[in-house]
């Protein structure tokens, strides 16, 4: 890499420009397999279940047309490298799997849609999209060593996830059986560079059976979010009352679902979904709706406690209504939601709350608190995953390169940050997350974001992304590893 950055910067707008079509007829593949977690389905060799696999799969031909030698699994997750000069290896790692597609989507969401300059479908920019730019960055260098005859001074690894969005058993599996790269990013944030992200809390709150066919009981049926770490942007219950005699309400659809002579009215909440890190500007649709069968008394009164806990939970998104608020000197406000409203065939209510939390509490701190809230309410509680908060130093030689060389892009002076969301990188010693979202884009009013309907990204906030990591890439490769 003895050439002037001026030259390599040249080189690297003549490549992207070249392949700039085949990146998008490649997401656009990727984005076509509905590779959500299927555990009932998975197999010897797709532990995930069909659709991670079938993605894996388009990912590791995508790897191998762009001249990287793919390695498969088992299934848990595969890889592509550019062997250098030396073992020692920088990698990125980005995810095929996708949480669920839900409701609200104005296009097929699994099948990419380009408009005006933007490609929509799930998966798009998180993290399909980027997982596409990290081979076709591997694929920069592949044509420059076919050239050459030169290899880069390490190994270029392009690690290619499929469980991310659930349990990140693709990374473990990986760790248990591969040492760990010198240096690591994943395309799964915002850029310039996240060197610090949040504590992973998730638990459920479990009502005694009060409803269904439960005696005495109102809600007959209720349902609300698609994934735990996703704000809902659709709920409904199915109660017994006159949908004629009910109150409208913004955001909800009444109408009538009396079936077998039982007068029934079916009560549909509307919200804006989110990612369960960032709740601003979103609108819960389970709040929403019990906050309307509260208010109207649709509900026994075992019921009506449950609704009760409903409030307390949704009354916040900072956890200060459940008392366990929380912040510091290096990361962001404590975040709480409620992610999935469930009823079990007995009639029992699930509700599942998801909290991103700075390192100055501890999961066992809002367990305690959250105990506190169930007992206050008749239910029980089930603490689920909690994971401790994770922080590089920003000054590292590393991070200071992906801030140079973003900087360098855009003409910006950016600095390091932390995020509420939760990547790849707290599985290893030396990583960050580096992009491809940009902080205050603005979008046309019909794309949505990550984990919502309409998930959308820019073509040219990808392109510039892609040149990013290219030049990134380089310039890592000059480091003392």
């Amino acid at each position: 890499m003895a050439e002037n950055n001026a030259q390599l910067k040249a080189d690297i707008e003549e490549f992207v420009d070249r392949v700039w079509p085949e990146v998008l007829d490649d997401i656009e593949a990727l984005v076509s397999h509905r590779s959500e977690e299927d555990l009932e389905h998975a197999t010897e060799g797709a532990p995930w279940g069909p659709g991670p696999r079938a993605a894996l799969d388009e990912a590791l031909c995508i790897a191998n047309v762009c001249g990287l030698e793919a390695h498969d699994c088992e299934g848990y997750l595969g890889y592509a490298d550019l062997v250098g000069e030396s073992e020692k290896q920088i990698a990125t790692i980005a995810h095929v799997d996708v949480v669920p597609a839900g409701p609200g989507w104005h296009t097929d969401p699994f099948e990419m849609v380009r408009r005006d300059g933007w490609i929509l479908g799930r998966g798009v920019i998180d993290d399909k999209g980027p997982a596409v730019l990290s081979l076709f960055a591997g694929r920069f260098f592949a044509e420059r060593v076919a050239a050459t005859g030169k290899r880069l001074p390490y190994t270029l690894r392009v690690i290619l996830g499929a469980n991310e969005e659930t349990n990140m058993g693709d990374v473990e599996y990986y760790l248990a059986h591969n040492p760990e790269p010198d240096f690591l990013f994943t395309p799964d944030a915002e850029f310039p560079v996240c060197c610090g992200e949040k504590g992973l809390y998730g638990a459920t709150f479990r009502s005694a059976p009060i409803s269904g066919s439960v005696e005495g009981s109102v809600i007959r049926a209720i349902e609300g979010g698609s994934a735990t770490n996703a704000i809902p942007s659709l709920a409904a219950a199915i109660v017994r009352a006159d949908a004629a005699a009910l109150p409208a309400a913004a955001d909800l659809e009444i109408e009538d679902a009396s079936e077998d002579g039982e007068t029934l009215a079916r009560i549909t909440a509307h919200g804006i979904g989110g990612h369960a890190s960032m709740p601003a500007g979103t609108k819960n649709a389970i709040a929403i709706l019990c906050a309307y069968l509260l208010e109207n008394g649709l509900c026994s009164e075992a019921e009506r406690t449950f609704l009760e806990l409903e409030a307390t939970i949704h009354a916040s998104t900072d956890g200060s209504s459940l008392g366990i608020a929380a912040t510091d000197d290096v990361f962001e406000p404590l975040t709480c939601i409620g992610g999935t409203l469930r009823q079990t065939v007995d009639g029992r209510l699930d509700q599942t709350v998801d909290s991103r939390y700075p390192k100055s509490t501890t999961s066992e701190a809002i367990d305690a608190e959250l105990e506190k809230i169930a007992a206050a309410h008749g239910c029980e509680f089930e603490p689920g995953r909690a994971v401790v908060p994770f922080y590089v130093s920003p000054d590292s030689p590393e991070i200071q390169t992906l801030v140079r060389c973003y900087n360098e892009y855009t003409g910006k002076d950016t600095k390091p940050f932390t995020i509420g969301g939760g990547t790849y990188a707290r599985h290893f010693k030396n990583a960050a997350s580096f992009g491809p979202e940009v902080s205050g884009l603005v979008t046309p009013e019909w794309v949505g974001s990550m984990h919502g309907p309409d998930e959308g990204a820019s073509e040219e906030q990808l392109r510039e992304a892609l040149k990013i990591y290219i030049y990134a890439i380089a310039e890592l490769m000059k480091l003392e590893l």
